[in-house]
């Protein structure tokens, strides 16, 4: 272990677990994912940095809000390492995240009104139905629910 941590600036894994709610599995996954880091006592034993309660605070939302491993990844790739993120280090993330939801947010407003748009009024009919696209138009912005992700609607 490095001489400049205290042994109070260290967690084993099962106190890590106790104050993330996370099981002892749950972060050795997030650890193999390179998500989080330990270090290990001389007898071999995993350490976690304090801060790590914060980052696997962190990983939880976002998961919960539906980023990837690998997104979340990203995101945390600009945290040092070796020390305890500072607030200007979080600030950093926060902002890219805020980006992430910001976007997700906007998806699923879409989404929401497209749902009351169509489905909502009942009356089944791709004639009256703002989702209608005729001749197909929308293809070429590519597959998928175009009108959904938030392209120009060609068919109205």
């Amino acid at each position: 272990m490095s001489g400049l941590l205290k042994s109070g600036d260290l967690l084993p894994i099962g106190d890590l677990a106790a104050r993330t709610g996370l099981s002892v599995s749950a972060i050795r996954f997030y650890e193999a994912r390179g998500l989080v880091r330990s270090l290990r006592s001389a007898g071999g034993q995993r350490r976690f940095l304090r801060a790590d309660i914060r980052r696997l605070s962190f990983i939880l939302i976002a998961q919960q809000m539906g980023l990837t491993i690998e997104e979340i990844g990203g995101l945390l790739r600009s945290l040092p390492a070796e020390r305890t993120p500072t607030l200007k280090d979080w600030d950093v993330i926060s902002r890219a995240f805020r980006k992430t939801l910001d976007e997700r947010i906007a998806t699923l407003q879409r989404l929401r009104s497209k749902l009351d748009e169509c489905i909502g009024c009942g009356c089944l009919s791709l004639k009256k139905c703002q989702l209608y696209n005729p001749e197909d138009r929308v293809a070429r912005h590519g597959a998928g629910p175009r009108l959904v992700f938030g392209d120009p609607s060609e068919s109205r």
